[in-house]
């Protein structure tokens, strides 16, 4: 081993790692409250060490080169064995620490930290780092092995992963209480064409799945309007600017507040799953084995929670 690559610090991985995540000196200066010449100087002692650069700008955005894609690496490894360390340390100690990366798509978001807070309940000591993103940036972070665990649907078939389905995720058509085809009793999926639709944005795990959908059953959206969350999608379908689909979990309390309503589409739900994954080449940690194994024996107490969470509001009848 070179002698100079003895002499990295923890800290100056850190620094790099937080450039790395943000592509910029200026901002990880902010995140880390340092000043931006602090993070050039460490950034620049750890090119001296490694002894090529680790950073390229092409205009005003930041790349990294191939020596820092390889730091990086190494550095993620070295920290996660730092942190599975702290954690067997603390499980010699009787008690399960230590702080779980979890990576969910933004449809899970809702459920989510009611799940957590349920299996903090049993390990009062693990603290939780979550990061909500499309499902086009969830398979990107399992590609980087960025995360402990994540909780996603449409799970890639080729990518060496560890799934569990836990929990249904049913898409439904949602409208305006005073949208014409609330009054119906039923409908039919090619009744929506005649609407505008709201969809997610390119990389939407709902987008992608409803889109495969109307595919298989030849249904075509002339006039879509594309929002960029299921937050904005809610408001925009109360606002009356179309309908939309969405997880039936993201709308439950518009639904039992009446501020939304769900449609009686013959095709309708969507069924789909959340599913736990985890990479089968990650060497887990004690705290994300205990998360799975949590997930994995507690289906009906995870059911419950959701359900009590959801409210599953019932359609209401047409009005006469």
């Amino acid at each position: 081993m070179r002698k100079s690559l003895m002499r990295l610090t923890l800290r100056q991985l850190q620094v790099f790692n937080e450039v790395c995540d943000l592509r910029s000196y200026s901002r990880a200066a902010e995140e880390m409250s340092l000043t931006q010449p602090a993070v050039s100087l460490q950034i620049r002692q750890l090119e001296e060490l490694v002894g090529q650069p680790l950073f390229d700008y092409v205009g005003k955005k930041l790349y990294l080169t191939e020596a820092a894609e390889a730091l990086q690496a190494a550095s993620r490894d070295i920290f996660g064995r730092l942190e599975n360390l702290d954690m067997q340390l603390s499980d010699m100690q009787g008690s399960l620490q230590g702080q779980l990366k979890l990576a969910v798509e933004s449809s899970a978001k809702y459920f989510t930290p009611h799940l957590f807070a349920a299996f903090r309940t049993l390990h009062p000591e693990v603290n939780l780092q979550l990061t909500v993103v499309n499902r086009a940036q969830v398979v990107r972070r399992l590609s980087d092995n960025r995360d402990d665990v994540t909780i996603m649907s449409m799970v890639p078939q080729d990518m060496g992963l560890d799934f569990m389905p836990f929990l249904n995720n049913p898409i439904v058509a949602v409208a305006p209480p005073e949208h014409p085809l609330c009054q119906l009793d039923r409908v039919n999926l090619q009744d929506l064409q005649a609407y505008p639709l709201l969809v997610r944005e390119q990389g939407s795990g709902t987008r992608r799945a409803c889109e495969e959908y109307f595919k298989e059953k030849r249904v075509h959206f002339t006039q879509t309007l594309e929002v960029a969350s299921a937050e904005a999608q809610r408001e925009c379908v109360i606002a009356g600017l179309g309908l939309a689909l969405l997880t039936r979990h993201a709308v439950a309390r518009e639904l039992s507040a009446g501020t939304l309503r769900e449609l009686r589409v013959e095709e309708l739900p969507l069924q789909r799953s959340w599913c736990v994954v985890q990479a089968k080449a990650r060497r887990q940690s004690p705290v994300a084995l205990a998360f799975a194994a949590f997930i994995r024996t507690e289906r009906a107490q995870i059911t419950a929670l959701v359900e009590r969470f959801a409210g599953h509001p019932p359609v209401r009848p047409a009005s006469s």
